[in-house]
């Protein structure tokens, strides 16, 4: 299974990750209080800044990190070595681009770096534009 044909960069390693410490958090309580202590409190705040965006979004676990549904795949946030991926459906980075100019992104990825604060205002509107995509194509 980690060598899955086409799976993303970012799902390989976060299978290798997790098969190397056989943790599987059934909810996203259990996958925060699993991460190092000097990580919990920048994801609890990328957690916060979601459901306050999305009160009525589905909290769960989808590929072994916190994912959210509203109206469809809203948006996933999983720890790495250095950063906290936010993994939102294209094109909402593409298009929010000048805003996310300081921080490394693909098409679905914003790294936001634990060594810096967590963007919250950003991580809202990102989150917000989604749903605005989630509503418009149900």
């Amino acid at each position: 299974m980690l060598g899955t044909p086409g799976a993303p960069k970012w799902l390989k390693r976060i299978r290798a990750r997790n098969a190397a410490t056989k943790r599987i958090a059934k909810d996203v309580d259990e996958y925060i209080s699993t991460a190092p202590k000097e990580a919990r409190d920048k994801l609890r705040e990328v957690r916060a800044a979601i459901m306050e965006t999305a009160p009525t979004a589905r909290e769960s676990i989808s590929y072994r990190i916190p994912f959210y549904d509203y109206k469809g795949r809203l948006v996933w946030f999983g720890l790495q070595k250095a950063h906290i991926g936010l993994y939102v459906r294209p094109p909402v980075i593409e298009e929010h681009g000048k805003e996310l100019a300081g921080y490394a992104t693909t098409k679905s990825t914003v790294r936001l770096p634990l060594d810096r604060k967590i963007p919250t205002p950003l991580i809202k509107k990102l989150v917000k534009a989604r749903m605005k995509k989630n509503e418009a194509e149900e």
